[in-house]
């Protein structure tokens, strides 16, 4: 029988994807590590590559298609012996899952029974709040849990009876849903959680409150709908607060330019070129070193206290921004740390990022100094407990001694999850932090 050729789960996040472009035909011989297809996530384009050896029979789906979820089968490979007359057995039994690559994890596939009703193994199975039993994509199930809709109060469209996205959004316009019903308490000492959120405002309404003509309807692509969706669940499910400092930097841009003298001219190996951020995501990576309790994640079943400190750095691109993580961030110099952020933010301009280089991470730095902007509020990237935002450094009139002098100062505010990191402590993290910014010399120690 013919092995389906799955549609891969490119990081944990990932729901659905694009086929941007197949590197095989029907026809095509493959073996193992062959690479078949592109698949466009919303941070990168990664090529897929064959876990078996055979035939490519059947390309079930065409290039440029979008929204194509995890697990759905993309092509059939025949194998050894079999020919064309074998894809018409496709289908008479549940499909398997391939194996996964290294690096990639294994999702249960969908599948139906033969005579056409949900298998019992189904993974996308959802208890409705009257105890009935319900299918959903995972996509429709991550819409209506944000929008606070009850699962048993929509009618599917999809296969079989299956909720799909278009229904959860056809039951937000209709406000026909009931509410979900109020979480359970949590197992880690019952934390309460909220019964719902407030619904956006439907589309048909914001639209319907502009005259046409009047304004172009951009659609969204992939990673403006995941920075949409990571936004709003981080400001809806993490308490904020921030604290803000003023750092004094004329120390530290003198000596970013002794050592940047001290550089091989460019072309040459060992050639670097220190930033003032390289300096901030140094200072951030040692701060957390000092203030251990600071450098952690909350999860429902206790806090992960971090090692190492992996220090994301926001990197604007088109139509949306990365987050590479920096790894081990107190083990590196100021040269590693400016040479790695370079390229990664390079490379994140092109979208050619492993998921591995923007996924994890314990806090990151987003600095928009170089844009004018004096002081902002950053929101925090889940699964970090912080985020510090850096404003422009500019020449300041500070009092020292008793004296009005002149100081190039920057302003920087510390977003924290107040699940983690409570206000003395959040507090001690950005004390220990400017004075790493404003005594450079202790970053080399």
């Amino acid at each position: 029988m013919p092995t389906p050729i799955l549609m891969p789960a490119l990081s944990p996040t990932m729901e659905q994807g694009k086929l941007a472009k197949w590197l095989k035909k029907e026809g095509d011989k493959v073996a193992s590590g062959d690479a078949i297809a592109e698949i466009e996530t919303d941070k990168a384009t990664m090529e897929v590559e064959a876990v078996d050896e055979g035939t490519i029979g059947k390309i079930m789906v065409a290039e440029g298609t979008e929204g194509v979820a995890v697990n759905t089968p993309i092509a059939l490979l025949l194998g050894e012996g079999e020919d064309a007359a074998a894809l018409k057995s496709y289908g008479a039994e549940p499909p398997q899952p391939a194996p996964a690559k290294a690096g990639q994890e294994a999702e249960p596939v969908k599948v139906e029974k033969a005579n056409g009703a949900p298998a019992a193994s189904q993974v996308n199975g959802h208890n409705g709040a009257n105890g009935s039993r319900v299918f959903a994509s995972p996509l429709a199930r991550r819409i209506a849990k944000d929008a606070g809709i009850d699962l048993g109060a929509v009618k599917g469209t999809g296969p079989h009876g299956r909720i799909v996205k278009h229904d959860i959004e056809e039951a937000k316009a209709s406000g026909t849903a009931t509410p979900a019903a109020a979480a359970a308490p949590a197992q880690n000492g019952g934390a309460l959680v909220p019964s719902r959120l407030a619904a956006a405002i439907p589309d048909d309404q914001i639209i319907a409150m502009y005259e046409r003509g009047t304004y172009e309807l951009r659609p969204l692509d992939n990673m403006r709908k995941t920075i949409a969706a990571r936004l709003t669940q981080a400001t809806q499910t993490i308490p904020h607060f921030r604290l803000f400092v003023e750092c004094e930097i004329d120390t530290l841009l003198e000596a970013r330019q002794r050592i940047n003298m001290r550089s091989p001219k460019d072309g040459q190996p060992g050639a670097f070129k220190v930033s003032v951020n390289d300096f901030i995501v140094k200072a951030l990576g040692l701060a957390l070193q000092r203030v251990p309790d600071a450098n952690a994640t909350f999860t429902e079943r206790g806090i992960l206290l971090h090692k190492a400190s992996d220090v994301g750095v926001a990197v604007a691109v088109e139509g949306g921004l990365f987050t590479p993580v920096i790894r081990g961030v107190e083990q590196k110099s100021l040269a590693d740390i400016s040479n790695e952020v370079k390229d990664l933010a390079e490379r994140a301009r092109k979208r050619r990022l492993a998921p591995h280089e923007y996924q994890g991470g314990t806090t990151a730095v987003s600095n928009l100094g170089m844009f004018g902007v004096d002081n902002f509020d950053a929101v925090i990237n889940p699964p970090h407990a912080t985020i510090l935002a850096v404003g422009r450094g500019e020449k300041r009139a500070v009092v020292k001694g008793g004296q009005i002098v002149v100081a190039t100062t920057m302003g920087c505010t510390l977003s924290c999850d107040h699940r983690v990191v409570d206000g003395a402590l959040g507090a001690r993290l950005l004390q220990a932090f400017k004075g790493y910014i404003e005594e450079p010399v202790t970053m080399l120690a």
